[in-house]
């Protein structure tokens, strides 16, 4: 079927289920194009909670879809492709967590959105990259567990006093993907290009940065800056939204190889199938939802200067 008459049909039954098209940055540029609302974890986890639409089809990986359906017990969610999962949540079991939380019974358990519910459950409070120094540092207890990712939890230690205990997970497309000598090889193409990253890089990255911050920071970054080009350090689809935003600007990629290709396994026609056969509904069990739910919504009580 045509692009053009994809989008068509994908509108029709948009408007035939009552549905809304939510779609992280990650995705690719034609999903991003259709959808009702894009953008980082925290913006589509408030979106997800205040929409009136029947259904919530949630173009990312699953465990976004079942944050919107633990915010939305009362909604249908779909993921248009029901394999796409997160290795950096992977990292990480509920049987892990507790044995963790048994070496450390003093520390309050962090996790970061990039995880199960059932991880989410196990938490006091849940997080995204955007709000995680705000989350960490509302606690009052001085020794955080923080899961999964190394780097993000690396990231907020370096923004507060207390003692943050960190998991052994990473993101493979922050962490393995791009390289410091990537940053230098296009420094040295794009001489005035400003280098922003996402804090799931490694240290080394972060250090070569004129910016660290989540991809809605770095949107706020880029429109409020004087400068004409960007150095973007974090998966590719990202690049979309910034260009989207800021024609008259030039963005680059640190990597062409930074590629989620989970976040890629969604498409047009999956996306049309899944408004026609109704699939693949995201179920929470009641147990981790109840759980799950509270921790979330302890996150998103906290005040955020930079939300969307």
């Amino acid at each position: 079927m045509e692009k053009e008459n994809l989008i068509k049909k994908i509108k029709k039954l948009k408007r035939k289920r009552e549905a809304i098209i939510i779609a992280h940055v990650y995705q690719r540029d034609e999903i991003q194009k259709i959808a009702d609302f894009t953008g980082d974890s925290l913006f589509l986890s408030r979106v997800a909670m205040n929409t009136k639409a029947k259904v919530i089809l949630f173009c990312g990986v699953r465990f976004m879809a079942e944050t919107a359906a633990v915010l939305n017990p009362d909604k249908i969610v779909l993921i248009p492709e029901k394999n796409a999962g997160c290795p950096l949540a992977d990292t990480i079991t509920p049987s892990k967590l507790k044995e963790k939380k048994r070496e450390y019974p003093e520390a309050r358990v962090v996790s970061y959105v990039n995880s199960s519910a059932e991880i989410k459950a196990e938490s006091d409070l849940c997080c995204t990259s955007a709000n995680a120094i705000e989350v960490v540092n509302s606690l009052k207890e001085e020794q955080i567990l923080f899961v999964p990712d190394k780097n993000l939890g690396r990231f907020v230690a370096s923004h507060t006093d207390k003692d943050v205990i960190l998991w052994d997970g990473f993101c493979y497309v922050h962490h393995l993907c791009i390289k410091a000598e990537d940053i230098k090889e296009m420094k040295i193409k794009h001489p005035r290009a400003k280098v922003i990253v996402h804090p799931e890089c490694p240290e080394e990255i972060i250090n070569m940065a004129d910016f660290i911050g989540s991809t809605s920071q770095m949107a706020d970054y880029v429109s409020k800056s004087n400068s004409q080009e960007f150095i973007v350090g974090t998966e590719i689809g990202m690049l979309f939204n910034l260009k989207f935003h800021n024609p008259e600007k030039r963005f680059y990629p640190a990597s062409e190889k930074a590629i989620c290709e989970d976040m890629k396994l969604t498409t047009l026609e999956k996306i049309a199938s899944s408004l026609e056969k109704m699939e693949y509904q995201v179920k929470v069990p009641k147990k981790i939802e109840i759980k799950a739910k509270k921790s979330l919504n302890k996150m998103l009580e906290i005040k955020h200067e930079n939300k969307r």
